[in-house]
């Protein structure tokens, strides 16, 4: 008996050790994406506000540069952060962040500020409850990834045509679609971040755990800007 109460107290001090482990790594990931996001709105902020700067970018072949960098970065992302130290793959992630804000600084352009503002606080309030949901649901969505990944692909791809195409239509479709995927990604990815730290915590692996908590912040502030991006398509008012 005694020894039954020995293993059951070591079992539980594990248990909190991870829950509190937990805690701080899902706090690290939500701090890191949240740093990323005010880089990203005082970039696209300074840059969208001013007409010389939107007209060097935009109005020239530079903007296609300056519109598929930060996808080229998320591959490049992907394939060397295991030879990154956690320190280089945060500031990988700040710089990317950065370049994502002049890629979209043409939004304070387009839009107004008003509906800017307003279209940031819907996707704030609605990524925290999908995010929240995510974290706490006790249903396993793991399934849900290879689709919500082949519906990412198929709006890159759409999103390239209607570049040509310009079609109103296409654009709609593919914002209504992009909100549904994107909604299922943040509570999608919330979970699968829970669920790694768990499985390798046992390892307390600090570096591994650095990188893990970049790549979680990395993942949700994408689907964070992808949301603002598409709700901004549907609800945001023009100039």
């Amino acid at each position: 008996m005694a020894e039954y109460q020995t293993i059951r107290a070591g079992t539980g001090a594990r248990s909190a050790q991870i829950d509190e482990g937990l805690r701080a790594h899902m706090s690290k990931v939500y701090g890191t994406m949240s740093v990323g996001l005010l880089m990203t709105a005082l970039v696209a902020w300074a840059v969208g506000t001013n007409e010389q700067m939107v007209a060097a970018i935009f109005g020239t072949p530079l903007k296609w540069v300056v519109m598929f960098a930060p996808l080229i970065m998320v591959f490049a992302f992907g394939a060397v952060i295991n030879r990154l130290s956690a320190a280089a793959a945060q500031l990988f992630f700040y710089t990317f962040a950065a370049l994502m804000g002049l890629s979209i600084s043409y939004i304070f352009a387009a839009y107004t500020g008003i509906s800017i503002a307003q279209t940031f606080l819907v996707t704030a309030i609605s990524f925290a409850g999908l995010s929240l949901w995510g974290y706490t649901t006790k249903k396993d969505i793991s399934a849900w990834g290879s689709f919500l990944i082949m519906g990412v692909i198929g709006l890159i791809v759409a999103s390239i045509v209607n570049i040509f195409l310009g079609s109103p239509a296409l654009m709609f479709g593919i914002s209504v679609i992009g909100v549904l995927i994107f909604a299922g990604l943040t509570a999608f990815d919330t979970q699968r971040i829970k669920t790694d730290y768990i499985q390798h915590a046992q390892a307390m692996d600090s570096e591994w755990l650095g990188k893990s908590a970049i790549m979680g912040a990395l993942n949700l502030y994408l689907n964070f800007i992808n949301l603002f991006m598409f709700l901004l398509s549907l609800m945001g008012g023009r100039e």
